[in-house]
């Protein structure tokens, strides 16, 4: 079996975390390529890259809530705003350490996103993403 996840998009202000996320996302079998940006800017910047051919489009964007300058809620704004042939299946997961429960009511109503879980990233956290928003055909976790 094959890999299922061209792209992943980590977008986080914290380096230390993008680091940790990247080293977890790169290490399960089912991803191929990982990119990390530090704020939703620049995040819209990578997109941009995307419909310009000069990145690869992300399957999956893991996305940070709380950000200085422009928001997990902002860039929501911003991305429900591109064009659909850019965002369609592209699945988005808030990954945050907030407990608060407003940031989980507002993912649900939020149209954009699809899951939020709690940082940090896991090799299982990330089978079960899978397991609930991609094909089942996928490598498991190398464990």
């Amino acid at each position: 079996m094959g890999k299922s996840i061209t792209c992943v998009l980590l977008i986080d202000d914290d380096r230390a975390i993008n680091f940790f996320n990247e080293r977890v996302v790169t290490k399960h079998n089912s991803f191929d390529n990982v990119n990390t940006v530090q704020s939703g800017k620049a995040a819209l910047e990578y997109l941009a890259n995307v419909e310009n051919e000069l990145a690869i489009k992300p399957d999956l964007i893991f996305l940070d809530i709380n950000m200085p300058a422009m928001n997990g809620w902002e860039f929501l704004i911003e991305f429900a705003k591109l064009k659909k042939s850019l965002t369609e299946g592209i699945k988005v997961i808030l990954l945050s350490t907030s407990s608060n429960p407003d940031d989980v009511n507002e993912s649900i109503k939020n149209h954009s996103v699809d899951d939020f879980i709690n940082k940090p990233l896991s090799l299982d956290l990330l089978d079960n993403v899978i397991k609930k928003h991609f094909s089942n055909n996928t490598v498991p976790a190398d464990k």
